[in-house]
């Protein structure tokens, strides 16, 4: 039996750890080789290391996906060892304890941390985008998934740039999937819930139990079941889906 990407080329950002370790795992498992993107180059090598580990096929590379030039290094780094590009995962991104403004309400925010918030959440998936998507016309089509957010699809309190960055991810996604739909490019966002990774581990603390009664499903989410979603949304199985935002969040956003 063939995995759902057999043979496809997949890049990854924010590889390192939770939600992009464990699609890029899956993006393995499933037939893909995949380029392994990660600012902390250590721990883009040990996810690497684990595909390898379990008969795949992965190469490490570390960069600052809001720095254009660093962005091109990491697609002509996939080009130069697999030759082409079908599917990238632009999943790098911070959450607001990360720039200092862990439960501040707007007014509270700083300049700087609103413009860092944007700039890693926002700016790197256009960044990424506008350098993958000359790539995938090259190679005849393909297919894009950017993490949005449940916050990109509804207010969360004490995280005014956060939710305005993944509003804005969510809008760019539909933009760029009208526009290049005619080049058999599919572009489609992942909205993930509260998922058990390293980046929710202070809100898990703080507000865990409130999280988990709020939400239909009683329990945070895996990053494996994000991974699922990525899978899905690159393969043919999704080939008439672009321009979607696709919440995986045990219902939260139901209630």
């Amino acid at each position: 039996m063939t995995g759902l990407l057999d043979g496809k080329i997949a890049l990854v950002t924010g590889g390192g750890n939770g939600i992009g370790r464990e699609t890029s795992l899956a993006f393995a498992r499933e037939g893909a080789r995949v380029a392994v993107a990660d600012y902390e180059a250590g721990a883009a090598a040990e996810t690497v290391s684990l595909i390898n580990a379990a008969g795949g096929q992965a190469i490490s590379l570390s960069g600052d996906v809001t720095a254009a030039a660093q962005v091109q290094a990491m697609l002509d780094a996939t080009i130069a060892a697999y030759g082409r590009l079908d599917c990238a995962f632009n999943n790098a991104g911070i959450a607001p304890y990360q720039v200092d403004s862990f439960g501040q309400l707007t007014h509270e925010w700083s300049e700087a941390s609103f413009d860092r918030m944007i700039e890693v959440n926002l700016k790197s998936v256009w960044l990424c985008m506008k350098h993958e998507l000359p790539l995938l016309r090259q190679a005849g089509g393909g297919a894009i998934v950017n993490t949005a957010s449940i916050a990109g699809l509804v207010g969360l309190k004490t995280s005014g740039a956060y939710v305005a960055a993944k509003h804005a991810v969510i809008g760019l996604t539909k933009t760029a999937a009208m526009e290049y739909a005619e080049d058999a490019i599919r572009v489609n966002a992942v909205c993930p819930g509260f998922i058990a990774t390293r980046m929710t581990a202070r809100t898990r603390e703080q507000r865990g139990d409130a999280i988990i009664e709020r939400t239909p499903m009683h329990r945070f989410g895996e990053p494996r079941e994000i991974a699922e979603m990525v899978v899905w949304l690159c393969s043919s199985r999704a080939s008439f889906v672009t321009g979607a935002a696709y919440q995986v969040d045990g219902g939260w956003t139901a209630t």
